[in-house]
């Protein structure tokens, strides 16, 4: 399915909201949903230009296992399923933009993007992730001019290489997985790694290697020295091995995955007290050193932190309770479960 309904403001304007969130990844989307359950209205900011985060710019069509209730979903999937779950809540986003500046203004949170947007909130929830990412790129001469067009380092749309020669480079997860996804749809499929040892989930090397045994995809070791082709298409490319003898392989498409440099961005000099890169908080309400500020997800430290959006999915529901208090501090918080309240049906459409 692909829901994707989201309202997205231009850039630039000032707006106020209860709640403004810094991230729009799967946590991010989920916070909208605690809050909205307590009345709070909100604003999202991202740097991608649709919200999802990583699992919808880079994992579209990965499985994901540990969501409670969802076997397997793909991180598209989870992203639809999330913004049709906060659409009676209507969320507005502001895509394509940094949260560059933070201040507090006469007692409420003022962000500025690097679009010039101004948001204005009682509350303000960084749900960044690891931060700003980009992938790791393979040392190779001349590799800009094809990317985008033959260099891919993410798998978006998997019916693109259908009946294409790919090479695929890494020994890690990613690579491993998209070997194995991609092998059936591709006319031939090559992975290229530096070594016969792989860091990969031991289920998935066995898998790769019994595809490579049965003549379904080549193996080597070594690494790419040199591309061949025009106009940002790739017609082969040339690896050396360990012996630094070099060779020619036929290619339509190449995907290296070397994994991702994180970069936290503007978020570091929001005076939040960083360690290792990382936002200390309570485990009572996932607020920060500051008050009013709360950091939920990947972002955040605590003791026996796991990095697992389950794990942000609860911090959200912690956090959306204490941002309730600074938004309404003269109403009692009447904690309420959906399934009994009327007013909470009434709100998500339940008939």
């Amino acid at each position: 399915m692909m829901f994707e309904s989201f309202t997205s403001h231009a850039p630039g304007g000032t707006h106020r909201t209860d709640v403004v969130i810094i991230g729009a990844g799967p946590v991010g989307l989920f916070a909208v949903f605690e809050l909205g359950l307590l009345n709070l209205k909100t604003h999202l900011i991202d740097i991608l230009n649709r919200p999802g985060g990583q699992c919808a710019e880079l994992y579209p069509e990965k499985p994901i296992y540990d969501i409670p209730a969802l076997p397997v979903v793909t991180g598209q999937g989870l992203t639809d399923a999330l913004l049709e779950q906060i659409a009676p809540f209507k969320p507005e986003f502001h895509v394509s933009q940094m949260a560059e500046k933070l201040e507090q203004v006469d007692g409420h949170w003022r962000v500025t993007t690097d679009q010039g947007t101004v948001i204005e909130a009682k509350v303000v929830v960084i749900a960044a992730g690891g931060g700003s990412f980009v992938p790791k790129k393979p040392p190779i001469a001349g590799i800009d001019a094809y990317e985008g067009t033959s260099v891919f380092y993410a798998v978006r749309k998997m019916e693109q290489f259908r009946d294409k020669k790919l090479v695929i480079v890494g020994g890690g997860d990613s690579a491993l997985d998209w070997t194995l996804n991609l092998a059936p749809l591709a006319a031939h499929l090559t992975l290229i790694h530096r070594r016969d040892e792989f860091r990969a989930a031991p289920d998935s090397v066995e898998k790769m290697r019994a595809l490579a045994a049965a003549g379904a995809i080549d193996l080597k070791f070594g690494q790419v020295s040199g591309l061949q082709g025009a106009d940002g298409q790739l017609t082969a490319i040339d690896v050396t091995d360990n012996e630094k003898n070099t060779t020619r392989i036929a290619c339509d498409a190449l995907l290296p995955f070397f994994g991702l440099t994180m970069k936290l961005g503007p978020v570091a000099e929001f005076g939040l007290n960083l360690h290792e890169n990382l936002i200390p908080v309570d485990t009572e309400k996932f607020e920060t050193s500051t008050p009013g500020i709360f950091a939920i997800g990947d972002i955040n430290s605590y003791p026996g932190k796991l990095k697992l959006i389950l794990s942000g999915f609860h911090e959200a529901a912690l956090m959306s309770q204490q941002a309730f208090r600074y938004v309404y501090p003269e109403q009692k918080l009447r904690f309420q479960y959906t399934t009994s309240s009327t007013d909470l049906q009434k709100k998500l459409g339940v008939k």
